[in-house]
């Protein structure tokens, strides 16, 4: 740990974070296997972007080219997930992106993307439970005859307020993961057999019905952004440059991957299961490179095929793939992809909340938190009281939240821990490269700058109003650390200690 256990900038070494784990009361238990972790990827990153924001990013932002935008926040993905990798099997321990920041930046910096990935595993539960509640009252709507009351549909439904159906499902997941991590992993491994079942079938069978003439325009010319779609709305790279906002274009193709980015959160996901895999170092890089590299094939294929069907501008909103085989006559595939992606996005939903936990769980453990939410169930060994907790907060957020500003707040979290992901990369290897890694990220610091690069670029393609909603919530995170976490942090009670 740094000499100055006074500063806000204090390290905890990787050493000391691993002894950490160690402790019975705040242990969590390791029973993860790389099969386990390869599931949980595929099972997190195959969800909402797929299923939901595809038909967003290519109605009002890029059309067909969604495919390119897909291409783009993979790279993006790619560069960090090898940052990710390097981290995750050198400090194994539970936090991904705020324990490898504790490790080579500092205390504050950390504290800073733990707020941040609290905030981001958070909506991103709550973006996909909204996600799921769509496909279920479509399926319900198209299949059985049967209306959810608006009132009981969300905000993303005329006359609608509350999800009801988004709010129990969080719930219930709640409780599955208070019960075991192991369970997750079972029940993960069969609705992601069933989802990217579902991802085939919408390839395969989608095939049979592309028109040539929807692929036209493949980039639709720029158009400027409908009245009221202005300032604060407008991504923050046009009000810096200057320019007016428009949709479509190649500033729409940006603009789609930095929705459609939210597609790809998993493998950072994964890395906060570190602690809880029985050979971190071997598998958890992996499992984090190799579910990417599968999903990004599938992702763009699907793309493809679902606009070749269906002109991108009649495309749904909140159900694009059921909605695409609708349109060409197709009701049978319809229901099954409704199906499919309401059973599958339950388990991106679960690994989200897991991963939220766990970040909140290892930020109790460093006494930046209560301490109170770190200790461990005495029969499940799982962080039940964070669980619960988080949870019972999810669940409202999830009832009460339109689909679109989730999916944006989600991904600029993620991008920001991208950038300090990569940053701590670099730092740690220059200062302690005496640190045995099993994975090494290559070409460093070459591939870190290139990923802190372009994960910043996405950000600047969302819109302002994202910005300031950030800002405001990383302002607040900054004033509970001041005022909690740096005098209740385990580093700074050393340092006291030492004085006397």
């Amino acid at each position: 740990m740094s000499k100055d256990l006074n500063s806000p900038f204090r390290t905890k070494t990787v050493e000391q974070s691993i002894r950490d784990t160690e402790e019975p009361e705040h242990a969590l238990r390791k029973s993860l296997s790389a099969w386990d972790l390869t599931v949980f990827g595929v099972g997190v990153i195959i969800g909402t972007g797929i299923f939901v924001l595809t038909g967003i990013a290519a109605r009002n932002n890029a059309g067909p080219a969604t495919a390119l935008a897909f291409v783009a926040a993979g790279i993006v993905c790619a560069l960090a997930a090898l940052c990710y990798a390097e981290f995750a099997s050198t400090v194994p321990v539970a936090g991904s992106a705020y324990t490898f920041s504790y490790a080579s930046i500092g205390e504050l910096p950390a504290w800073i993307i733990g707020w941040d990935l609290v905030l981001e595993f958070a909506l991103g539960t709550a973006v996909v439970a909204v996600g799921w509640s769509g496909y279920v009252r479509h399926l319900m709507d198209t299949n059985l005859g049967w209306t959810m009351p608006a009132s009981l549909s969300g905000p993303d439904v005329p006359g609608g307020h509350f999800d009801l159906l988004a709010f129990l499902l969080v719930l219930v997941l709640t409780w599955i993961l208070v019960v075991g991590t192991k369970l997750s992993a079972r029940i993960t491994a069969v609705v992601v057999a069933i989802k990217v079942t579902v991802v085939l079938l919408v390839i395969v069978a989608g095939l049979f019905f592309i028109k040539a003439d929807n692929y036209s325009p493949f980039i639709p010319p720029a158009q400027p952004q409908a009245e009221g779609v202005s300032g604060w709305h407008s991504p923050l790279v046009q009000l810096l440059f200057g320019y007016e906002p428009t949709n479509f274009g190649v500033m729409g193709i940006f603009t789609a991957a930095s929705l459609i980015f939210f597609a790809f959160i998993g493998f950072d996901v994964v890395a906060t299961a570190a602690e809880e895999t029985k050979n971190p170092q071997r598998d958890m890089p992996r499992g984090i490179l190799g579910s990417l590299l599968v999903c990004t094939v599938l992702y763009v294929a699907v793309t493809l095929v679902v606009t070749g069907m269906q002109k991108y501008s009649e495309m749904s909103p909140t159900a694009p793939l059921a909605e695409a085989f609708k349109s060409v006559n197709q009701p049978f595939f319809s229901g099954a992809i409704s199906l499919g992606a309401a059973v599958g996005l339950i388990t991106v939903c679960m690994i989200l909340l897991l991963g939220q936990t766990r970040v909140f769980f290892a930020m109790s453990r460093d006494g930046l938190l209560p301490r109170v939410f770190s200790v461990t169930h005495p029969k499940y060994r799982t962080p039940y009281r964070a669980t619960l907790l988080l949870g019972g907060i999810i669940a409202i957020v999830a009832g009460f939240t339109s689909l679109e500003t989730l999916a944006e707040l989600v991904n600029i979290g993620t991008l920001f821990a991208f950038v300090v992901v990569a940053l701590g990369v670099i730092i740690l290897r220059k200062s302690r490269p005496d640190l045995h890694r099993s994975f090494r990220t290559p070409w460093v610091p070459f591939v870190p700058i290139v990923s802190i690069a372009a994960s910043f670029w996405l950000m600047l393609n969302l819109p302002a109003e994202t910005w300031l909603r950030f800002g405001i919530w990383m302002a607040i995170g900054i004033i509970v650390y001041f005022l909690y976490g740096y005098r209740n942090s385990r580093l700074h009670k050393v340092g006291q200690d030492a004085k006397f």
